[in-house]
């Protein structure tokens, strides 16, 4: 999972892309870059690190000029990630271009495959060097028509924002599986991001999600052209709901924390539980435990407190960095757990690694009984479409029952949200994405297809780090 974001039309395009990148930090903490075009040349910044630990002012102020694009990226596997961090840029015939791209492309070895045969040299196991390739080779006359040429060819999920010197496209893919949205800036500019809360920040006005489907070119003092490349199949990810998205955010016209708030709601009337008090983990959790405590009328406090300063343990790269990182990254308050029953709910349960160490340290806590909420599906299939799950075979839910998994985490139960308590916690408007939950891989590819860890060697095929 990433973020992305384009500015087009402002002065101030690289200290806006900039800003828009910090409010979605929480999308991706392995490396950011910004590239700035100002009609004549394209100037690009990127390294591993966070937005605030990148740029700086004078590392802004070269990127001069009214276009920007940018890119967080989550965290990957092998040493080398730098490489592997966005946008990604190249020269090419008709000039320059900037690609930063948020999805997952399951064709991306037929694709690399066929571009090595005709001559391609890759640096990086990206499936972006992928699309920059395409445009390259592509034999038509504009970049316009070498984007539209490329789309063509790829699938799966993505939100691209392609930048040459003068121009900006923005694409999504037909099935809006990954987030994106318009916005008008003060000054009459544009943006695109990947959540509302980067428009937010900049005090831009929403304006419309881009369309499923849709390519728009923002050009020199014109509005942005939209074009319909592909006949919408509306599957926006569940996942962004229940965990990626910031609570503030909304994506499709819904508020993430109410839609988090209802999921707790309908967990609790599907798995009740006989308890004194009902605490969240930090942060993804909390709008689910209150909706939890609510419908059953439970007091909900702020038992367990976050150190912010520590990574999300659900993007880090090593097994024992996240065991180490839990540790320091939740500490409960005793006085509210001593001689309770508690229910702590979480967001979702993906390997169990975390939600055993929480139940221990509950437990050691002074907790008389503790009980897991999971305001989700069980995960039994890994998602292909831009959220790098581990294998089948490494998550928890495909190898053992929920009675099995409370037993191993010595929990005293342990309660799933249903997949059509999830559908009903969203609305029965759309046809979301669950392919985590369901296995439906309607946007092409399988469990078995390339996941969106990069492979620093393409002929060693890493394993996910989730």
């Amino acid at each position: 999972m990433c973020a992305i974001v384009g500015v087009y039309g402002d002065e101030e395009a690289t200290k806006i892309a900039y800003y828009a990148l910090f409010s979605m930090q929480h999308r991706g903490q392995e490396s950011t870059g910004i590239s700035s075009a100002d009609g004549e040349k394209i100037r690009l910044v990127k390294k591993r690190g966070l937005v605030t630990d990148v740029f700086d002012e004078d590392t802004l102020n070269r990127l001069n000029g009214c276009c920007a694009i940018g890119h967080n990226r989550y965290s990957t596997a092998g040493e080398d990630s730098i490489l592997d961090a966005q946008p990604v840029f190249a020269k090419y015939k008709l000039g320059e271009i900037s690609v930063a791209h948020n999805g997952n492309l399951v064709n991306k070895y037929e694709v690399r495959n066929r571009l090595i045969n005709r001559g391609a040299i890759f640096q990086t196991g990206m499936d972006t060097e992928n699309i920059v390739h395409l445009i390259a080779k592509s034999q038509e006359d504009k970049l316009k028509d070498r984007i539209k040429d490329m789309i063509k060819k790829i699938e799966g999920a993505y939100c691209l924002a392609i930048q040459s010197r003068g121009k900006m496209f923005v694409i999504r893919d037909r099935f809006g599986i990954r987030p994106l949205s318009l916005g008008r800036l003060k000054n009459g500019g544009w943006i695109v991001a990947s959540e509302t809360c980067a428009l937010d920040l900049v005090g831009a006005e929403f304006i419309r999600d881009v369309r499923p489907g849709e390519m728009l070119t923002f050009s020199k003092d014109k509005e942005p052209k939209s074009e319909q490349l592909f006949e919408p199949d509306y599957h926006p990810c569940a996942f962004e709901y229940i965990y990626f998205a910031r609570p503030d955010s909304i994506i499709d016209g819904k508020n993430v924390y109410n839609m988090r708030l209802k999921m707790g709601k309908q967990l609790a009337k599907e798995r009740p539980a006989d308890i004194d008090l009902v605490l969240p983990v930090p942060d993804s959790g909390v709008a689910a435990a209150r909706g939890f405590a609510q419908e059953l009328g439970v007091p909900f406090e702020m038992g367990i407190v976050r150190n912010h300063y520590v990574g999300r343990t659900f993007i880090e790269p090593t097994q024992e960095i996240r065991e180490l990182k839990v540790k320091l990254k939740l500490s409960p308050i005793k006085d509210l757990i001593a001689g309770k029953r508690i229910a702590i709910v979480d967001d979702s349960l993906v390997r169990g690694t975390t939600s055993k160490q929480i139940v221990k340290m509950l437990k050691d806590a002074g907790a008389t009984e503790v009980h897991m909420r999971i305001a989700a599906p069980e995960i039994k299939y890994p998602c292909r479409y831009g959220i790098d799950t581990p294998t089948k075979d490494e998550l928890i839910s495909t190898k053992l029952t929920p009675e099995e998994i409370a037993k191993n985490m010595d929990a005293k139960s342990l309660g799933f949200l249903s997949i059509e308590g999830l559908k009903a916690s969203l609305g029965d408007d759309r046809e979301y994405s669950l392919v985590s939950f369901d296995g439906n891989y309607f946007a092409g590819g399988s469990a078995n297809s390339p996941t969106c860890a990069v492979e620093i060697n393409s002929n060693k095929r890493k394993k996910n780090t989730i």
